[in-house]
């Protein structure tokens, strides 16, 4: 088993769509990331930072989920990073109402000592050059390192966003978000520009249509699973994630065909944290509930085919 390092945002949200609304509830990258690693039972710790304004109660959960919390840093007279957002009705689309960074403004990550030669590293969506600071305190070189970002990075910090994605393995990233990187509409395509970017593998996320995995000549596609009722597609992304990430920590087996498991457990345990608001739905998730998924995945997706 593998040592697994989530860097990301321990933040409050507040979302509205078309099923309602929260006042400020528990959300973050490394949030999502760490509960859904946490289904894996392996050695793994958080990165962030928080405000004195941050719950107890929210870090006792992270504990409880064996996540080695000493890499968060608790800035008392600060306050926690804040997202609002509201969906619109097809609950792909949504805009931002609100965001403060307070503490993540001045964010500088310290990994703790005991995980340094971590083999794993999840380097949630953050500012590049806080991506790349985690990658110059690890004492080795880590076996894979996984990157998740977004567009905004794209937009304002593009240079130090290509010096970090020269330096991983995987990169995770939605179809929107690969082809404003490569400028090609095509997936195939960007996925290659992507390879020559430096990223051995290449993972695009299609939502409610599934997941891309590449790597060189190689594709594999896996659908998502349909649902009858999606309430909350927040975090769903960093679910994804995360479960990717802990299935490779726990296997060790970082081959392209071991991803593909990783791949199907990423998006299983996606397709249960969009049933309910925020982590409500991950907190609580038992994994006899996911082993279940996992055969209607499983049934889903695998059939012979007669060649005529």
């Amino acid at each position: 088993m593998s040592k697994l390092v989530i860097v990301g945002t321990l933040a409050f949200d507040a979302i509205e769509t078309p099923f309602g609304k929260t006042d400020k509830i528990l959300g973050g990258a490394a949030t999502y990331i760490g509960l859904a690693a946490s289904h894996f039972n392996i050695d793994s710790a958080a990165v962030s930072v928080v405000g004195g304004d941050f719950p107890q109660d929210y870090l006792d959960l992270l504990s409880n989920k064996k996540i080695d919390i000493s890499g968060v840093e608790i800035v008392k007279e600060g306050k926690t990073f804040f997202w609002s957002g509201k969906y619109h009705n097809d609950m792909n689309s949504r805009d931002t109402l609100a965001t403060e960074l307070n503490t993540l403004a001045d964010f500088n990550p310290v990994v703790p000592e005991d995980y340094k030669n971590a083999e794993i590293v999840m380097l949630g969506n953050l500012h590049p050059i806080v991506q790349s600071s985690v990658l110059d305190q690890m004492t080795t070189k880590p076996k894979l390192v996984i990157l998740d970002t977004m567009n905004f990075w794209m937009d304002c910090a593009l240079d130090d966003l290509l010096n970090v994605i020269k330096r991983i393995d995987v990169i995770t990233i939605n179809d929107e978000e690969a082809r404003q990187l490569t400028g090609e509409y095509s997936l195939v395509v960007a996925a290659r520009k992507i390879h020559e970017m430096g990223p051995k593998y290449v993972v695009i996320k299609k939502g409610e249509h599934g997941a891309l995995l590449f790597h060189n000549d190689h594709v594999f596609y896996a659908p998502a699973l349909p649902l009858e009722e999606v309430f909350d597609p927040t975090g769903a992304g960093d679910t994804f994630a995360g479960g990717f990430a802990g299935y490779i920590a726990k296997t060790g087996d970082t081959s392209f065909e071991n991803m593909k498991n990783a791949v199907i457990y990423g998006s299983t345990l996606a397709s249960f944290c969009v049933e309910k608001f925020g982590t409500e739905r991950m907190q609580n998730l038992s994994n006899s509930e996911v082993h279940k998924r996992l055969l209607q995945f499983k049934q889903l997706t695998q059939f012979d085919i007669e060649l005529t």
